[in-house]
């Protein structure tokens, strides 16, 4: 077998079998697949498409590229992930929360992909925390504290680690097949017993319709069962940013203020949902209202804060995190007002163009090996449907310098629009599995 085989088959509307699969993904493994080579794999993919039965073989593929963990902790483990979005601060609540009623949430996570924030440059938002940790680390902190929000390893999935890169600079990104076995390769290397999926539809996702995330849901449901771990994916809104903050050390401050029970906010009943819908799947609770009750009692007690500030200090942050968080967080060194130009309601919020203001702030990459600014983004974002008149505050803008603030307070006020708002549609939108 050879690359360019393979790609011209696949170009020409041949589908890969699982000998080829397995080969494509052990060389992006080893090198002997080169970068042009993945790209034009990905582009190929992206254009004819792979079968339910290929796109199932190369996800394993990919998976078993590198290491598959195995544990053995006394519960089950489980795990969550979302296609992305802005404002998506909910691994980082329902982590804690899960370790917190007698499962292992062993989360294997990413960082910002296009315009979308990333899970882990939030969490290493905390001074000191670093998420690049070996297997033996990892283990040690899931059986210390229930959960570890921790990178791929270079041992993981490292087919996936150089198709991700890849696909972020060659115009693939929103390919389903792409995005299956990206997302499941990592998840099933984890060991995990269950899984629920939030699949983004809206502004700021990367589906922006809901046919498109209902068939992204469907084809991750479907690889996920047909690879053997039992999965359920809810598909969820995503045309304002999820939590009134975007920005990595603006949503930890989120995050802290729900695990300490002074958050109220969509994003927070969102986190309980998933929750719930993951312990009925796993078999820990028989009804989704047992389990809502068990997960928001392990907010209340301060037990997901303990949690939490146990893994924070395993990854080399503070200790008791929960208690000092607002004087360790960076601040920037601008913090201007957001201001309605004219009266009237929050009727629209693009997401895609407030993630990409924050990208160009400095709270993303605009290209590999960019350094992220914690620090930076919008806190306090108005939401759709609120009254404003004019002056009053839509959000409040956190920048490096004036020049900086300047271009993302033209932006923002570029992805609002304001007037007369329309009743907003359900968070969730439907639910597949």
């Amino acid at each position: 077998m050879d690359a360019r085989t393979i790609i011209e088959r696949l170009r020409n509307g041949s589908q890969p079998n699982r000998d080829e699969l397995n080969w494509f993904a052990a060389g992006l493994a080893s090198g002997a697949v080169t970068d042009a080579q993945a790209g034009a794999f990905a582009m190929a993919v992206c254009l004819q498409g792979l079968s339910e039965e290929a796109r199932v073989a190369f996800t394993l593929a990919m998976r078993d590229s590198g290491d598959v963990l195995t544990w053995d902790v006394g519960r089950p483990v489980v795990d969550k992930h979302s296609t992305g979005g802005i404002g998506d601060c909910v691994s980082l609540l329902l982590a804690p929360v899960l370790a917190s009623v007698g499962v292992a949430n062993p989360m294997i996570s990413g960082r910002g992909l296009g315009h979308t924030g990333g899970t882990l440059d939030k969490l290493e938002a905390i001074p000191g925390v670093s998420t690049e940790i070996d297997e033996a680390g990892f283990r040690r902190i899931v059986e210390e504290t229930g959960t570890a929000i921790v990178a791929a390893s270079t041992r993981i999935a490292p087919a996936d680690r150089r198709l991700y890169a890849v696909r972020d600079i060659t115009g693939t990104i929103q390919s389903i097949d792409l995005i299956v076995a990206s997302i499941l390769s990592k998840k099933l290397a984890a060991g995990l017993g269950a899984l629920i999926l939030d699949v983004k539809c809206g502004s700021g996702a990367f589906m922006s319709g809901v046919e498109e995330a209902r068939a992204l849901a469907s084809s991750l449901v479907e690889t996920a069962n047909g690879a053997g771990c039992p999965t359920a994916a809810l598909i969820t809104d995503m045309n304002q940013p999820l939590a009134p903050a975007a920005g990595n050390a603006l949503e930890i401050a989120e995050v802290m203020r729900a695990l300490t029970g002074t958050g109220s906010a969509r994003w927070i009943d969102l986190s309980l949902v998933l929750g719930s819908e993951l312990l009925v799947l796993a078999g820990v609770e028989e009804t989704s209202e047992a389990a809502m009750a068990s997960l928001r009692q392990a907010i209340r007690s301060g037990e997901a804060a303990a949690r939490f500030d146990a893994m924070v200090a395993a990854l080399g942050g503070p200790a008791e995190f929960s208690a000092g968080w607002r004087s360790c967080l960076p601040v920037a060194n601008v913090v201007r007002e957001v201001t309605a130009p004219v009266a009237g309601q929050v009727a629209a919020l693009d997401g895609h163009a407030i993630g990409m203001a924050v990208v160009r702030l400095g709270g993303g990459r605009m290209r590999d090996g960019d350094r992220i600014d914690p620090s930076v983004g919008f806190s306090d974002i108005l939401p759709l449907g609120a009254d404003a008149a004019k002056g009053d505050v839509l959000a409040r803008l956190h920048a490096a310098d004036d020049a900086a603030a300047d271009a993302a307070e033209r932006a923002f006020l570029s992805a609002v629009s304001i007037g007369e708002a329309g009743e907003a549609g359900p968070l969730v939108i439907g639910r597949v599995g």
